[in-house]
């Protein structure tokens, strides 16, 4: 497995490559598949008298889905530790889910017979919630605000991607997310997956469709 190591604001040292390659062993045995691993290694410092700090982040790219893990503290050789372990986790869990569907079927399954979703609790969302986003009712921080907060909301742009209830559950297990967003490849609907308690998942799902546009895209 080929292993990219990336700092920013920060030096990465021989002792750190060192105790990389010494620690992705555990990945390694998880994810026999993986072709290439990206590490990245971000400094950050704040304003206000808050202590700088360090973002490891992985990214395990292979055959499959994408594995992503992040962590942060004030060392990076602890935050590359928390790291290491979410990412483990993402993939033990995503291996277990793996058996256990094959030994005892359950969670989501689609039903040809009745063209049902059976095992998964189906939620719409409120109209209080599709209300606030529609008009922006949701507080966020101004770019322009000069006045310091501990607030950051962090926005990512994505384009579609169309998929099964099932696929979308897997993808989140393997991403280590509580939810994961898609258009339904059934219906076309922006959906919403999310973990509930256990192997049991929810999805939320808005009424209108994907725009004729991103369907023509997909095909």
């Amino acid at each position: 497995m080929e292993t990219s190591i990336v700092g920013v604001g920060v030096g990465i040292t021989d002792r750190f490559r060192t105790v990389v390659e010494e620690k992705i062993a555990r990945v390694q045995q998880l994810a026999s598949r993986a072709q290439r691993l990206d590490i990245k290694v971000t400094h950050r410092a704040y304003r206000a008298g808050r202590v700088p700090d360090e973002t490891v982040e992985l990214t395990l790219v292979g055959k499959g889905p994408v594995v992503r893990a992040e962590a942060v503290d004030g060392d990076k050789f602890v935050a590359l530790d928390l790291a290491v372990d979410k990412m483990a986790e993402q993939l033990r869990r995503a291996k277990e889910k793996r058996v256990d569907g094959r030994q005892h079927p359950r969670g989501a399954h689609y039903e040809k017979g009745s063209g049902s979703i059976e095992g998964i609790d189906v939620q719409p969302a409120s109209v209080d919630v599709l209300q606030a986003v529609a008009t922006g009712a949701i507080p966020t921080q101004s770019e322009e605000a000069e006045e310091y907060s501990p607030v950051v909301i962090r926005t990512k742009n994505f384009d579609p991607e169309w998929m099964t209830v099932e696929e979308a559950v897997d993808r989140m297990e393997l991403v280590g997310h509580d939810f994961f967003l898609f258009v339904d490849a059934r219906t076309d609907h922006p959906s919403v997956v999310y973990r509930r308690k256990g192997w049991d998942y929810g999805v939320i799902s808005l009424t209108t469709q994907a725009s004729p546009e991103e369907a023509a895209l997909a095909s």
